[in-house]
C-alpha cells in the first residue's frame, strides 16, 4: 500500500472511531472531513547540471482544511514522497492539534515532492521563493502561516518570507520558524524536541520509571529526535540507540548526548554509523532493543504490524506525526503498551509557532526561558485533561486526545452557524 493511503487510512480509522463514539451525524463528520481548499502547483526551477542550465518542474501542494478556530497553520515539507493525499491527511491533522492543545488556529499543511539534498543552496533558494510566489495569494499572516517541517528549516522560512514581503510589504508573522534576526522565536527550533521530552518524563513518572534506570530509544535523528535526545539525557534518561535515515548506533552502556558528540559526528561524517563507543544496528534492530521507552520522531507508518511484534517498550512517545499505524496501535494496546500520540506528543512545535505568531503581532520578543515555561504548562495543562479524560470514559489516550480535539471545532463551527 502506498504512503497516500497509508496516512490517509490512518487518519480516517483514528477519526471513525471518535466519530461514533461522539455519535455525530453523517453531515457533520463530512463537513469535519472536508477541506476548505485544496491548492496544487507547478514550480518551474533551473537546475545547473554538468555545466548546463536545465529546466525542472516540481509539484507543490497546500491543504487548507479548516479555519473555524483561527487562521490555518501547518508546516511546508520538502520530501520526494509528498502527495496530495498525505498533505490532507496532515492538514486534517493539524486540525485537531491545534484545537487539543486550545489555541486559535485552524490547519493546513503544504509541501514539494522533492529531494532538497539534491538541490545547491541556490537552487533550494529558487524553489522555496517560487513556491511562496505560487502560494502567496492563499497565505497571510490572519489566512494561513506556513512554518517549516521535514526537509525545510529557518533559513527555508526566511527566503519564502522575503518573496512574500515583496508585493506584501514587510510581515514578519506570515510564517513561523524563522531565524531569530528576522522575528524569530527562542526556543523555536528546539521547541517540538523539548515538548516531546517534557512529556515522556511525564507519562514515565505517572509509569513509575526512575530516569537514571529507564532506557531509551530515538528512532529519528532529525531536528525533533536530536532535541529530544539531549533534553532526555540531561534529565537522566539512559539513551540506548538512536537512528538517522541511514541507520542507527546502538550503546548498552548509553550515547554521550548530553556532550552532542552524536551531533557532532553526524556534522562530519552525514550519518550515525562509526561514532565512538556504538555499534551499527538498523531500523528495525532499534525496534526489537530491550528498552522502556522508543520515541518514534522518523517518518509517518514506521512502526507497523510487520514490526510491532518485536517491541518491548512499555512506552511510545509518537514525536514524529502517525508513525504508529492503526492496526499496530490496537496490537500494542492490547499488549499493554502506552502510546502518547502525536496530536498531543509533538505539539510543542505549534505552540511555538503560535507564540512567535504572536510576538511579530505585538513587536514585542520574548526571552527563551519564558516561550519554554509557556510551552510546558500549556502541554502539562493538555496532558492532564487527556488523561483525566481517558481514565474518565475508560478509553485510551489517543482516543480521548481526538474527540477532545473534535469536539472543540465542531463546537466552533456551529458556533459560527457554517
Amino acid at each position: 500500500m502506498g504512503k497516500k493511503c497509508v496516512c490517509q487510512e490512518i487518519q480516517r480509522h483514528f477519526l471513525e472511531v471518535a466519530f461514533n463514539r461522539l455519535k455525530l451525524k453523517s453531515e457533520q463528520r463530512q463537513l469535519l472531513l472536508s477541506s476548505f481548499r485544496e491548492t496544487r502547483v507547478t514550480i518551474p526551477v533551473c537546475l545547473h547540471q554538468d555545466g548546463d542550465n536545465v529546466l525542472q518542474t516540481f509539484q507543490g501542494y497546500r491543504v487548507q482544511h479548516n479555519h473555524s478556530r483561527g487562521p490555518f497553520k501547518g508546516g511546508m515539507r520538502f520530501h520526494p514522497d509528498v502527495n496530495m493525499g498525505e498533505v490532507r491527511a496532515l492538514a486534517q491533522l493539524m486540525t485537531w492539534k491545534t484545537a487539543l492543545v486550545d489555541i486559535p488556529f485552524g490547519g493546513a499543511k503544504g509541501g514539494v515532492t522533492v529531494d532538497p539534498k539534491q538541490l545547491s543552496e541556490s537552487e533550494l533558494e529558487e524553489l522555496s521563493k517560487r513556491f511562496c510566489q505560487k502560494m502567496a495569494p492563499i497565505i497571510g499572516v490572519h489566512e494561513d502561516i506556513p512554518a517549516p517541517d521535514i526537509g525545510t528549516n529557518p533559513q527555508v522560512m526566511a527566503w519564502m518570507l522575503d518573496e512574500y514581503s515583496k508585493t506584501n510589504g514587510y510581515r514578519t508573522g506570515v510564517v513561523t520558524g524563522k531565524p531569530m534576526e528576522l522575528g524569530g522565536c527562542a526556543g523555536r527550533l528546539e521547541a517540538t524536541g523539548h515538548g516531546v521530552a517534557f512529556l515522556a518524563d511525564k507519562a514515565a513518572t505517572k509509569m513509575s520509571l526512575v530516569p537514571e534506570k529507564t532506557r531509551v530509544v530515538i528512532q529519528g535523528f532529525g531536528n525533533v529526535g536530536s532535541h529530544a535526545a539531549i533534553a532526555l539525557s540531561n534529565k537522566g534518561y539512559k539513551i540506548i540507540s538512536i537512528s538517522g535515515s541511514r541507520g542507527g548506533v546502538f550503546s548498552d552502556k548509553g550515547i554521550d548526548i548530553g556532550l552532542a558528540l552524536a551531533l557532532a559526528h553526524v556534522h562530519e561524517t552525514g550519518a550515525l554509523m562509526g561514532l565512538s563507543g556504538t555499534t551499527a544496528v538498523t531500523n528495525d534492530e532499534l525496534l526489537a532493543l530491550p528498552c522502556d521507552i522508543i520515541v518514534a520522531a522518523a517518518l509517518e507508518a514506521t512502526i507497523t504490524c510487520d514490526n510491532d511484534d518485536a517491541i518491548q517498550a512499555r512506552l511510545i512517545i509518537e514525536a514524529a506525526n502517525m508513525p504508529v499505524t492503526h492496526r499496530a496501535d490496537a496490537r500494542l494496546r492490547k499488549r499493554g503498551v502506552i502510546i502518547v500520540p502525536d496530536l498531543l506528543a509533538n505539539a510543542g512545535g505549534v505552540l511555538a509557532s503560535y507564540y512567535e505568531w504572536v510576538q511579530n503581532l505585538q513587536q514585542f520578543p520574548w526571552e527563551r526561558e519564558t516561550v519554554l515555561n509557556r510551552l510546558e504548562k500549556r502541554l502539562n495543562k493538555t496532558y492532564d485533561e487527556v488523561c483525566e479524560f481517558a481514565e474518565q470514559q475508560k478509553i485510551d489516550m489517543r482516543a480521548a486526545a481526538y474527540e477532545l480535539a473534535i469536539k472543540r471545532v465542531d463546537k466552533a463551527i456551529k458556533l459560527r452557524g457554517f
